[in-house]
């Protein structure tokens, strides 16, 4: 590698020598290094460390030690990460193309070995547990036996990959949630790769990765740079190809005080989500300092690095500081890393202490820790946050809006005493479910779980709680996911777990469980009345995701908040409670037990932590994490380097993106005729487009797998059936609440096939559509493809014949995603939608203008000068409506993959001529 800077020097740690790039050497020639913003400087060794003169030059490098925080970012970059993070939703489909890319090499006459990892791989599979059996003791053995039930060819599959690929590794299930064992055991901070320096030298510089989950930022709260990608971009990385960004802005996020009695991580983070959105930071980093810093565990830094996404932020990141040594040492990381940690970070001059220079910021906001008050968000945006003051008045203005004329008054307390529930004692008589009855109670997902503050002030809720002898309504159905089984011991350490049981609050399984919408049937007597009488009912969760349709299809309100108010909620019931004024329930005394009689002080929680939270659980758990259990080692594991299909399988199959694909792209040409397949209005998000739930019999996925014998209570979910084009492609907007302008009056996956304004599924129009080679468009609002870093929600739409996208924003993980696979985004200009423009999707759309902008030339300059393109939309009245758009197609590298058609595509055919 070159060194055009001088910068390549040595660090000696704990008897050894490690080469390194230094930065306080770069910054003797170019003194705004030492100011720069403490991510931007991760970024700025990786290209010292890279620079090829190729993919990485001296301007690249001048570029971000130069870097303006309020100029336009303009400047692209090639970035590769040290490490990619898959999750088995995701990760499943990666090493279904990664099979898939072998035998299209090998049928190119290309060497198949080349399709092999180049970083190191750690899939986590965390995503495929439902809550299908809760609240009692046989519940996590019931629901792992479920699991393997269902998921047993997609776990052998997974084994195949790690025998076939190099530098791939599967955690099995049942170990925990992808980001927290990231955090507690993957997440290196200081990252070694022996022998890959000068002379063989090892090489050491900051640990960073790219992850297929959005919630890959929870890393940042160690100090490692991360972030959410699709698919399909992971995939690249792991072959080699860097991720083309654009230097960012950043924004400093100033933390000051100590949280207040009463609030947890849960209240702040909501808050800053709150912020960040109303600030927007879409494409920007987010740096956190101040001296809060030092009132902020490194579990509460993590949860706000989880919820990145929630406010658009690329990462939202936290220094490396005396806290991050601390973390590493409570969850036993050697003596000799956090040494190491120590060592190079102070001498890059990274090592945050109350003297670091203060960095420059393209806009600062502060927060006064001391102001955050306990709140929820909901019902169907994690950014919608509600002061818990005004959580009942909320609901009742929700409730109004989606179905005008209820009460969703609260039934009458009884005494625990005369509660009629088996086992226990309940707040409630008998299940009466009612508007605004919650109905699903969930500690679960990585926001909160991997935090022990929270975790054990919702036990020590419930301990308050079963001394009162109140226990959840008897219509909820609570469940709880500890993010690794290190919760598990530190609340049985505890005895905390034998409280949360008491109230109905069993461990379910270790996995995303409700979170990603695997929350399993609402039981029978509960969904008869629910789907009577169309009740409004809710769903609370500590999780980070509550968009429409998620959680699960019969719940319309979904409210996030902190494990201890989920435990709350599950005993009250119900949303028509204010927790400041109204009895949570009558205790077994007789007396009203108030919320503020059971909520746990800071002082107890923090004792109860300390005592029970020990470094040698890590140590324990970690020791064993890839052997898995009895299952995971029975599994028939099929042999050899290329993947034996199976033609018969619902679950695994080989994805057609590659059939006859030829070694040279055909140029790209204009889109004629088009018709519009789906327009949708504002904050349509992946689930929308690519839910992960389960599905219906009489939905086109439901019908394809009744067509192969599959019975309905082995459908599994959309996000299990990853490996399964055939079924992704079904379940392509085939979310229950999306709302298709296209038919009007429908929710779920309809639309109008045109001519004729004929109302059939989405899937069936488009496969119509195909057959008479008409291609498609979507038009949307804006924050187009919000959510989940879903590669399905990109796929789907290409395998449907979707050529094009016009919105009026989209999320950064989508618009890659779509350019990834083919599909060009557009965008309205400023002012412009497609009611202004009175577009109703009902048209023929000619787009004109592509093959002149997207030349070979410009996958070296980009889309220079003018990057809009005329998009002509006629009229069933005969009328033309003509408009320009903006292309976002937003880096020279982008360019390259639209002309092949793909991301994938590019890469393979790189690898084929040995590029």
């Amino acid at each position: 590698m070159a060194d055009s800077f001088g910068t390549r020097t040595t660090l000696e740690s704990g008897g050894r020598s490690l080469e390194y790039r230094s930065l306080p050497k770069l910054t003797e020639t170019h003194a705004s290094v030492a100011s720069l913003p403490f991510s931007l400087r991760v970024l700025l060794e990786n290209l010292l460390r890279l620079e090829d003169g190729v993919a990485v030059t001296k301007s690249d490098i001048e570029a971000i030690a130069g870097w303006d925080p309020t100029a336009t970012p303009s400047a692209e970059i090639a970035y590769t990460p040290a490490r990619v993070l898959l999750q088995d939703f995701t990760g499943v489909p990666a090493v279904v193309d990664l099979a898939a890319m072998r035998d299209a090499m090998a049928e190119m006459g290309g060497d198949p070995s080349k399709i092999n990892p180049l970083r190191p791989v750690d899939l986590v599979i965390d995503h495929s547990v439902q809550v299908d059996v809760a609240r009692s003791h046989l519940a996590l053995e019931k629901n792992i036996e479920l699991e393997y039930e269902r998921n047993g060819e997609r776990y052998a599959f997974l084994r195949w990959g790690q025998g076939a690929f190099r530098n791939f590794t599967a955690v099995p299930p049942g170990a925990g949630i992808v980001h927290q064992i990231n955090i507690e055991y993957l997440s290196q901070v200081a990252f070694v790769e022996a022998g890959a320096g000068e002379n063989g030298a090892d090489l050491i510089y900051p640990d960073t990765l790219v992850g297929t989950d959005s919630h890959t930022t929870m890393a940042n709260g160690l100090g490692v740079l991360g972030w959410g990608v699709g698919g399909i971009e992971a995939e690249a990385a792991m072959l080699g190809q860097p991720v083309s960004m654009l230097i960012p802005q950043v924004v400093g996020f100033e933390l000051t005080g100590k949280l207040p009695e009463g609030s947890t991580a849960t209240d702040l983070v909501l808050r800053v989500t709150e912020m960040l959105r109303e600030l927007g930071v879409v494409g920007r980093f987010v740096e956190f300092f101040g001296s809060g810093l030092d009132n902020l565990p490194l579990a509460d830094r993590a949860t706000i690095g989880n919820m990145s996404p929630e406010f658009g932020s690329t990462c939202a990141i936290f220094p490396v500081d005396e806290e991050t040594l601390r973390y590493l040492q409570l969850t036993g990381r050697s003596a000799e890393q956090i040494q190491l940690v120590r060592d190079y970070y102070t001498a890059q001059g990274m090592f945050r202490t109350a003297d670091s220079v203060p960095a420059r910021y393209t806009e600062t906001l502060t927060l006064d820790l001391d102001s955050v008050e306990p709140a929820v968000a909901g019902p169907r945006r994690p950014q919608d946050r509600i002061a818990l003051k005004s959580i009942k008045s909320t609901f009742a203005t929700e409730l109004a809006s989606l179905k005008p004329g209820a009460s969703g008054t609260r039934p009458a307390l009884a005494p625990a005493a005369q509660a009629e529930q088996s086992g226990g004692t309940a707040t409630l008589t008998k299940p009466e479910v009612t508007d605004g009855s919650v109905v699903i109670a969930a500690i679960t997902s990585c926001t909160n779980t991997s935090n022990p503050s929270v975790m054990v002030a919702s036990g020590l809720l419930a301990r308050k709680a079963r001394e009162r002898g109140l226990t959840s309504a008897p219509w909820v159905k609570p469940s709880l996911a500890p993010g690794s089984k290190v919760v598990t011991e530190y609340l049985e350490n505890a005895g905390l777990d034998k409280d949360l049981e008491a109230v109905g609050f069993y461990t379910v399984g270790y996995g995303f469980t409700t979170s990603i919408g695997n929350s399993g049937p609402l039981p029978e007597d509960v969904l008869e009345q629910v789907q009577a009488d169309d009740l409004v009912v809710a769903s609370v969760l500590s999780g980070n995701r509550n968009f429409e349709g998620r959680i699960n299809n019969d719940v319309k309100m979904n409210f996030l908040m902190s494990p201890p108010l989920v435990v709350a909620y599950a005993i009250a019931g119900h949303m028509d409670w204010d927790p400041a004024t109204e009895p949570l329930g009558i205790g077994s005394d007789g007396e009203d037990v108030f919320l503020s009689d059971i909520w746990p002080t800071t002082e107890e929680i923090k004792d109860t932590v300390d005592a029970c939270v020990q470094g040698s659980m890590f140590t324990k758990s970690y020791s064993s994490v890839y052997e898995g259990d009895d299952r995971w080692r029975a599994l028939p594991t099929p042999a050899g380097d290329r993947f034996a299909w199976d033609d018969k399988s619902t679950y695994i199959r080989r994805p057609s993106y590659f059939d006859g694909l030829p070694r040279v792209p055909a140029e790209p040409t204009d889109i004629l005729g088009a018709r519009c397949l789906v327009k949708v209005g504002d904050s349509v998000t992946t689930d929308h487009i690519s839910p992960a739930g389960g599905f219906r019999p009489e939905t086109p996925a439901g019908k394809y797998l009744l067509e192969r014998g599959v019975a309905q209570r082995a459908f599994n979910s959309y996000g299990s059936r990853r490996g399964n084009h055939e079924i992704m492609m079904r379940g392509t907007f085939a979310n229950v609440r999306l709302r298709n302008q296209l038919a009007p009056g429908t929710e779920g996956g309809f639309t109008q096939f045109m001519p004729g304004h004929e109302e059939t599924t989405i899937f069936e129009a488009s496969q119509r559509y195909v057959a008479e080679g008409t291609p498609l468009v979507l038009i949307a609002g804006k924050e187009y493809g919000s959510g989940s870093s879903r590669d399905w929600a990109a796929k789907g739409p290409n395998l449907l014949g979707v050529r094009a996208a016009i919105a009026e924003s989209y999320e950064r993980i989508h618009r890659s995603n779509l350019v990834g696979m083919g599909i060009l985004p557009l965008q309205f200009l400023d002012g412009d939608n497609a009611d202004k423009l009175g577009l109703t999707g009902y048209e023929t759309f000619e787009i004109s203008g592509i093959a002149d902008m997207f030349t070979s030339e410009a996958e070296t300059t980009g889309l220079a000068g003018d990057r809009t393109i005329t998009v002509t939309a006629k009229g069933e009245d005969g009328m033309r409506r003509q408009f320009r758009a903006l292309v976002r197609v937003d880096t020279p590298k982008e360019v390259s993959y639209y002309r092949h058609g793909g991301i994938l595509q590019y890469v393979l055919r790189n690898l084929l001529h040995g590029a």
